[in-house]
């Protein structure tokens, strides 16, 4: 089978590429296509992978190119991790909202609204070059904000169009980790949007163990969420919120916590991989090891903001976090399961058709889904109510005015995207927001002119 990896030049593209060293089926991905329009990222990436496959005789053969036609034409699956604006674009998501006195990340709040206005109209490009060249193919998408981008590419290619994402997956392994249990054991009730979803539920045999979970506040304590949320809101809330959720319950506190770094999470990332690629480019001996090392600290700095510090000034993720990785696992058993028919469970980004009762049937959701030869099929899952709900329901209709603002160039349906989305408190600010998107990458926002 053929994958091409949009964003080919993108630094976690050896994930992708090592859960494929570690395939054997016969129905595997032979040939790997990176594609980007980045080509000494992409020279970069071709030494990292040449070094991570040498010794495999199973290896896929690799390939790069800048010319999109040429990536996907006779494509079977498209992985999709484009970032539109480049590392750049990330920060000015973050300081530019930040110096506004709103939240400012990159998938959340305004900057997430940003990055979903200038990603839509590169997403239905690519959706559009797709239908023409390999309309058979399956697009993963991993371009944030995922749900919202999946829903965009949906719109040309259906069904088709899965989006994926680690967090919820992460979630529910610590979850069942602090309960001694085996995740693939256990039936996981999970619902809401990507990056904006609750687990309320982790069941053996029809007996639900996450309330033991909650109600054990040693064990509570234990896992990454104890630490970010606190075990008393936790207990409140009677379930599982997903980590990102965090921006929306403490705003003032990841605001505060970020404005009194040195540097954001994009400057931090900016920095060092600018030193990456440059390392390998000028010395590709290593490359791998290179690679590794950095991904190694860029996984234990995650999230860094809304880790409490500890007693030597530091904010450490647990090692298990760091090691864990995920989404590459569920793309892999995702192209698995359509390619070889071979059912699994999986939590995806999907066209709901009414799995999340009170959000439009055709709103791209992220819940469980049984996943075989013919794609995802949404598991049964229990309703969002109240604040939940609430929430939901106004971060999705934000997703559907990015939508419709793109497709019309629209720059009043973009003002008010910005302004209804949860995160945001004044309609003048959200101009401001997008003037001063607009200011920073012009190229980015023409459409709206």
């Amino acid at each position: 089978m053929r994958l091409v990896v949009l964003g080919g030049g993108g630094f976690r593209v050896p994930l992708v590429h090592g859960a494929l060293l570690g395939d054997r089926s016969t129905r595997r991905v032979t040939e790997v296509v990176l594609h980007d329009t980045d080509a000494g990222r992409l020279a970069v990436m071709a030494h990292v992978l040449d070094a991570a496959g040498a010794g495999h005789p199973d290896a896929p053969a690799v390939s790069v190119t800048t010319d999109l036609d040429r990536a996907l034409d006779g494509a079977d699956f498209v992985f999709s991790a484009i970032r539109v604006g480049g590392l750049v674009g990330r920060t000015v998501d973050e300081r530019l909202p930040l110096g506004l006195g709103l939240l400012g990340q990159e998938t959340t709040g305004a900057g997430g609204v940003g990055y979903g206005l200038r990603s839509v109209p590169a997403a239905l490009h690519i959706a559009r070059r797709v239908q023409e060249l390999a309309p058979d193919a399956w697009v993963i998408n991993f371009t944030n904000p995922a749900g919202l981008v999946t829903q965009a590419m949906q719109s040309v290619l259906g069904d088709h169009v899965v989006g994926i994402c680690d967090s919820p997956l992460g979630l529910a392994r610590r979850a069942a980790g602090a309960l001694g249990r085996d995740l693939a054991d256990l039936e996981i009730d999970y619902a809401g949007l990507n990056h904006l979803g609750w687990l309320s539920g982790l069941r053996d045999d029809g007996r639900d163990l996450l309330p033991d979970l909650i109600a054990d506040t040693t064990a509570l304590a234990s896992i990454e969420e104890g630490h970010l949320f606190g075990t008393d809101w936790l207990q409140s809330l009677g379930v599982l919120p997903n980590e990102y959720l965090y921006y929306y319950y403490f705003t003032r506190d990841a605001i505060a916590q970020i404005t009194a770094g040195e540097r954001t999470r994009g400057e931090f990332l900016l920095t060092q991989q600018t030193d990456f690629y440059a390392a390998v480019s000028d010395s590709p001996a290593g490359a791998f090891e290179r690679w590794d090392a950095v991904r190694r600290e860029r996984n234990a700095t995650y999230m860094q903001e809304t880790r409490e510090s500890t007693e030597d000034g530091s904010a450490e993720r647990s090692q298990a976090d760091v090691e864990g990785g995920g989404y590459e696992g569920v793309a892999l058993a995702l192209m698995a399961a359509i390619a070889r028919d071979e059912p699994a469970h999986l939590i995806l980004n999907v066209r709901g058709g009414g799995a999340i009762p009170g959000l439009p049937a055709d709103a791209v959701v992220e819940v469980p889904c049984r996943v075989d030869a013919s794609g995802p099929t949404p598991l049964p899952v229990s309703p969002l109510t109240g604040s939940a709900l609430g929430l939901a329901q106004q971060v999705k209709a934000v997703d559907e005015l990015v939508i419709r603002a793109v497709d019309a160039g629209s720059r009043s349906l973009a003002v008010q995207a910005i302004a209804l989305h949860p995160l945001v408190d004044s309609v003048t600010v959200a101009r401001e927001v997008l003037a001063g998107y607009e200011r920073a990458l012009p190229d980015h926002y023409s459409v709206f002119r």
